[in-house]
């Protein structure tokens, strides 16, 4: 009798079935090993191609018509009391599924509905297996319906990434080679060389940076794995301390990478360089919507591991956005979940903590405890306004208690009282404009884009520079680069942004101006004023304002926590007061606004509702349409895409030449002339003289709702 076959090769190889099982549970086991599973992952191995033992599905090797070969091994798996490997395995293929309800039909596609199907005899025979195959029955985890869901989600991402691995690995009619990725201690290795440097400390600033990064890596050495915090004052060196604390842990404790988690890309593409010229760029993936590891322009050994782990995240440090990092956490798609299991055991740097959107709140909280409390893992929160999240972790995790990585006989925070902060009460934009022009070197923080145009244009070109998400990323990034040329040079230098700036953006200047916003947000603005203490505090002076018109209602509550924090607190900037700001915020906005899609009561109240959680969680809630702008490089890119190439490289290359607008913005400047539609959600610029060197695309047909970054 000729064996059952999983695969087929176009070179004519034939994959044994059993062979494929076994190799897809060697790996399975392996990966769910790192938290505590490895036999729930060698049984999801073994069973998840059992429906492939049917003689209809060895047909459909050959040709024949399209086959359910998943169902087959989830029913034996739940029939044995496995619902964990019966969920992972039931959606290995086409994504994890609702868990429906007893009563659902054999043609829905809920899991209950898809083990319906199998009990009234719809499935095509898969006996055989038996005769081949002993599965093993691994104690069940006693876990609730919340923990069971998080638990099978990371058992999912376990099988689908043995499965495709295997099946990649035989597929392939030869391997490439690949460059050596460094181990965790070759890379603390190579930054104790860096930070070598850095003693014995030179002036205060230095020395109060110096001892926070000493602090971080004896905690990293000797604490066990758990939760953290680190707040850090701006210009403190908290992203190097941070890196510290992180590599000091993983090769000390055992753990396997080091994680960061990036609210912004505009951070993300500062941080990961940093990275890189301490660690090598053969130990970093930078994964997120703006960056391209592209095989087909660059198959090189170097370029393959970093192409090969933005499915997998298997390198030693990885920076991602904040939207990557929760919707993969939430999503039910074998892509998003594959790289999942390789969070266990590892160290997560949650930068800028104060951005997690409280609309979504409770579940990123709830997944960050889970991680630490079960997946050996430790989360540090990093930031310089660090916000009240105890309560939180306390209600999810009651044994997790946070450990501050900077306490305060660690850190002298009057050192880093770099500014003086003066209020200005209301201002018209000519107002401001007029202050503005009077300064060689300011920079000014508006909460819109349209604000930040209204501004600008009333400044004086020469020596006036504009940032908003009106401009591309790569027009930002030219634009900062002589931003900060003539800031080193003292040339004049008077820059009207939105709030992207205050994200991680290093610049240092004399003077800024912020629009009244929330207490974090006035913080990080202010540090980008005399941002390395060159200048007197007395002299180096943060003018907050009221800009003309009402505040948009995004910002009302952050505004009203503001207010709230700074009728009672002098120092603005104190430990004390952030956190009241923040306890305060939070009140405001209420339980059931920190969770407005209902995530967790859905969660706890359903079967393993996988697929309606992912279609609710979306960090970010904003409809938007895609513009790609042909210029520069973007031209060759736009051309290519009209040609009719669509890939994946393709367009994360594209998203450095793209702006986000609403529907409403697109459908003026279509009607106008300026756009062109092109698929679904994206659209090209015709006119380009609807995109200004200095300011970006056109806001003249905007409806008013820019309320981007």
């Amino acid at each position: 009798m000729e064996p059952y076959l999983a695969h087929l090769a176009s070179d004519g190889r034939e994959q044994p079935l059993l062979d494929h099982l076994e190799g897809t549970a060697r790996r399975a086991a392996q990966f769910a090993a790192a938290f505590d599973a490895e036999e729930q992952g060698r049984l999801a191995g073994l069973a998840h191609d059992l429906g492939k033992y049917s003689h209809l599905f060895q047909q459909r090797l050959r040709g024949g018509p399209r086959v359910d070969h998943a169902t087959a091994g989830a029913f034996v798996c739940l029939q044995q009391g496995q619902p964990f490997a019966a969920f992972a395995i039931a959606g290995h293929h086409s994504g994890l599924p609702d868990g429906g309800s007893q009563g659902d039909a054999p043609t829905t596609g809920s899991f209950l509905g898809r083990i319906n199907r199998a009990l009234q005899g719809k499935l095509p025979s898969f006996s055989p297996w038996t005769q081949e195959l002993t599965l093993p029955s691994p104690p069940l985890p006693n876990l609730s319906a919340l923990d069971g869901m998080f638990f099978t989600r990371m058992l999912y991402s376990c099988l689908v990434d043995a499965d495709y691995t295997d099946t990649a690995d035989f597929m392939a009619e030869s391997s490439s080679p690949t460059a050596p990725v460094p181990t965790i201690e070759a890379l603390w290795e190579r930054l104790r060389n860096y930070i070598a440097g850095w003693f014995p400390p030179k002036g205060p600033l230095n020395t109060q940076r110096c001892a926070i990064l000493d602090h971080c890596i004896q905690e990293g050495l000797q604490r066990d794995p758990g939760l953290f915090t680190l707040t850090v004052p701006t210009g403190g060196g908290k992203t190097v301390a941070s890196l510290a604390f992180a590599l000091a842990q993983a090769q000390s404790k055992g753990l396997r990478r080091v994680i960061y988690v990036i609210p912004y890309t505009s951070i993300i593409e500062q941080t990961a360089q940093t990275f890189r010229d301490i660690l090598g760029e053969e130990a970093v993936l930078e994964h997120h919507s703006g960056v391209s590891y592209d095989l087909q322009d660059e198959a090189t050994p170097e370029a393959l591991p970093l192409a090969q782990a933005t499915e997998t995240w298997d390198l030693p440090v990885v920076v991602t956005t904040a939207v990557q990092f929760f919707e993969s956490l939430f999503s039910a798609r074998p892509a998003s979940c594959r790289k999942l299991h390789n969070l266990a055991r590892s160290v997560i740097v949650f930068d800028e903590a104060q951005m997690l959107p409280v609309s979504y709140l409770r579940p990123c909280v709830w997944a960050m405890a889970q991680l630490v409390a079960h997946y050996h893992v430790s989360a540090v929160l990093c930031t310089a306004t660090q916000p009240a999240l105890q309560p939180l972790f306390q209600e999810f995790a009651p044994q997790l208690t946070p450990v501050e990585l900077c306490p305060p006989d660690t850190c002298r925070w009057e050192v880093f009282q770099r500014v003086t902060f003066q209020n200005a009460g209301k201002l018209t934009w000519d107002a401001l404009a007029c202050r503005l022009q009077a300064q060689p070197q300011v920079l000014c923080v508006v909460n819109t884009r349209a604000g930040a145009q209204a501004v600008f244009q009333r400044l004086q070109r020469e020596d006036s520079f504009h940032l908003s998400t009106l401009m591309y990323p790569a027009h930002r990034r030219r634009q900062l680069a002589e931003i900060r040329r003539r800031l080193t040079l003292g040339l004049p230098c008077r820059v009207v942004s939105t709030s992207l700036i205050e994200a991680g953006v290093d610049v240092d200047f004399p003077a800024v101006y912020r629009e009244e916003a929330g207490l974090d947000s006035l913080l990080q603005a202010a540090g980008r004023c005399n941002r390395e203490g060159h200048r007197p505090a007395q002299e180096s002076v943060v003018t907050l304002f009221q800009g003309e018109g009402n505040a948009p209602p995004l910002f009302a509550p952050a505004i009203g926590a503001g207010r709230y924090v700074m009728a009672r607190h002098t120092d603005l900037a104190s430990p004390e007061a952030i956190h009241d700001y923040f306890r305060e915020l939070l009140d405001l906005k209420g339980t059931q606004a920190q969770d407005i899609q209902n995530i967790l009561p859905t969660m706890a109240d359903n079967r393993f509702p996988f697929r309606t959680v992912a279609e609710r969680f979306h960090l970010i809630e904003d409809h938007t349409v895609t513009v790609y702008i042909p210029q520069d490089e973007g031209a060759a890119l736009v051309e290519r895409l009209q040609a009719g190439e669509c890939s994946r490289a393709l367009f994360r290359k594209l998203g450095q030449y793209g702006v986000s607008i609403y529907p409403q913005h697109a459908a003026a400047l279509t009607a106008s002339g300026d756009l062109a539609p092109w698929g679904e959600g994206v659209f090209l610029l015709q006119n380009l003289d609807a995109y200004d060197s200095k300011t970006g695309l056109s806001l003249q047909a905007d409806c008013g709702k820019g309320l981007f970054l």
